[in-house]
Parts: structure tokens; sequence; C-alpha cells
């Protein structure tokens, strides 16, 4: 599997898994979760959805210039980034420890640095 296909099939689990989440959040956790709790459990859905369209979109550009180091590099601080942001979310929610929520800056840090590597990469493409 090249990193076109693998940056691609992790967009389409990721995004798969964001619509059971949200689905999931809809009909079973928001009768049991207070207003606070179930609008930050819908920010990490609607960041991994987000996200995980744009790491398709890598995908696709990795397709196109297959041998580009900092495409590669913005899809793997994508993923850290959601499953660190969006995974600290959803562990809190499921009744996690309060200190793991300072595990979501991380992952947000980790997108923002993913989005400015692929600014890089782009402009490095020919």
């Amino acid at each position: 599997m090249n990193n076109a296909q693998r940056t691609m099939s992790i967009a389409a689990v990721s995004l798969a898994l964001a619509t059971m989440l949200g689905a999931f959040g809809t009909h079973a956790l928001q009768p049991m979760l207070t207003e606070r709790q179930f609008s930050s459990y819908q920010t990490g859905v609607t960041y991994q959805f987000f996200h995980s369209l744009g790491l398709l979109a890598i995908g696709v550009l990795q397709r196109q210039h297959g041998g580009s180091v900092w495409l590669t590099r913005a899809a793997q601080l994508l993923v850290i980034g959601m499953l660190l942001f969006a995974g600290s979310i959803y562990a809190l929610t499921a009744g996690a420890p309060r200190w793991f929520g300072m595990v979501a800056p991380f992952g947000g840090i980790s997108l923002m640095a993913a989005w400015i590597v692929f600014f890089v990469g782009v402009r490095k493409l020919p």
C-alpha cells in the first residue's frame, strides 16, 4: 500500500467513525449528558469530520505527487492531532479523569502544525 492509499484509507475509516460517533452521540448520549458535555462531544465529532476531509484531500494530492515528504508529514500530523484532540474529548465524555483534558491542546497543536506543513508542501509542488 502506498502513502496515498494509506492516507485515503485512514481518512475513509475516520469519516465512517465520525459518522457513527455523531449518530451515537445524538441518539444515545445526548439524553445522558449535560448540555456542556454534549457540546464538547459534538466539537470532537466536528473536528474529526473536517480534518478527515482534509486528510482525504491530502491523499488525493499524494496520489498525484507521490514523493512529497511534506504531504506525508502533514497527513501524519493530522492523524495524530485527531487522535489526541477528538480522542481526548471522547475519552472525557466516557468518564476519563479530568486531567485527560490536558491532552486536547497537544492535539490542537498537531492539527495546526499539519496545516502549516501542508502549506509548505503545496508551495513546493511542481
